[in-house]
């Protein structure tokens, strides 16, 4: 097997943090889920297309795409629905089914 060089490693982690969202604990989470998944797939995409063009100008290597990428990535974190595992938690800590799937005050709201 061999390795990735570190730079491209981890432009493809920031990739896969990109599309490795959390499922929604609910069908009525899955709109804000799907809308995030489709915003944070542009920024992936533009990101992979970039380090791949054989233009020095634009593509200025993994390392500086990868940087770049997650910084679009906390323009839009993970927010707006509950998760699966979130849910479970609420459910661990005592809470009711309604209370586990409910946002935070002001989160999506």
């Amino acid at each position: 097997m061999t390795s990735l060089p570190e730079p491209v490693r981890d432009l493809l982690t920031a990739v896969l943090e990109a599309i490795d969202l959390p499922h929604p604990a609910t069908a009525g989470g899955a709109e804000a889920h799907d809308r995030l998944l489709s915003t944070r797939v542009v920024h992936a995409r533009i990101a992979l297309r970039t380090v791949l063009l054989d233009d020095d100008v634009i593509n200025l290597g993994p390392a500086w795409t990868a940087k770049y990428l997650r910084e679009r990535l906390a323009e839009h974190p993970v927010t707006g629905y509950v998760t699966v595992d979130q849910a479970h938690a609420a459910l661990d800590e005592g809470k009711s089914w309604s209370e586990a799937v409910t946002l935070p005050a002001g989160e999506g709201q």
